[in-house]
Order: C-alpha cells, then sequence, then structure tokens
C-alpha cells in the first residue's frame, strides 16, 4: 500500500468517526431543530452530483468515505422530515388569561 492510499484509507476513518458522534444524538434524542431542511436538501443534491465524479474513479478509500457521506447525509434528511412532523406542537385553546394578585 503507497502513502497516498494509506492516507486515504486512515483520513476515510477519521471523517466517519467525526460525523458518528452527529448521526447517534439525531438518532438518539430525534432533535434536529439545529439543522435546516435547505442545508440538508442541498447537502443530498451536492452528495447525488459529486457522485458522478467518485464513482468514475478507480475503486478506493474515496468510494466508501462518498458512500457513507451519502448514507449520512440522506439519513439526517429523512430524520429531519420524520421528526419534524412528528414534533410539532399540538393545537392548545388560548391560555386563560392570568390572574395578577397584589
Amino acid at each position: 500500500m503507497d502513502v497516498a492510499v494509506l492516507a486515504g484509507v486512515l483520513s476515510t476513518g477519521l471523517f466517519a468517526m467525526s460525523y458518528l458522534p452527529m448521526l447517534v444524538k439525531a438518532a438518539r434524542t430525534k432533535d434536529l431543530s439545529s439543522y435546516s431542511f435547505g442545508n440538508l436538501a442541498i447537502t443530498n443534491v451536492g452528495n447525488a452530483v459529486h457522485s458522478v465524479y467518485v464513482f468514475s474513479l478507480p475503486l478506493g478509500p474515496i468510494w466508501f468515505l462518498h458512500g457513507f457521506y451519502l448514507v449520512a447525509s440522506v439519513l439526517m434528511l429523512t430524520w429531519f422530515l420524520r421528526y419534524r412532523t412528528a414534533r410539532r406542537p399540538a393545537e392548545t385553546p388560548a391560555a386563560a388569561p392570568r390572574r395578577v394578585t397584589s
């Protein structure tokens, strides 16, 4: 294995490890309120377009890293849409006026 491939393997592992806490937290808490739909949608479109380039390359670490990014971004967008719908607050009647006591 030459130095370039070794660097690719190591960086793939490091980048994947850096994403795992975000994915675990999103799956565990179902709270994706700090993410925007626009960002997640553009990330997925960008990954889809970038796939044309990556999968034209010979099989190597970049395939695995990009595959991981594809799965992670699709998961985040799916969870964002699913959990956003599930977390919408129920309609509540108008609150009664507060009584002020002196």
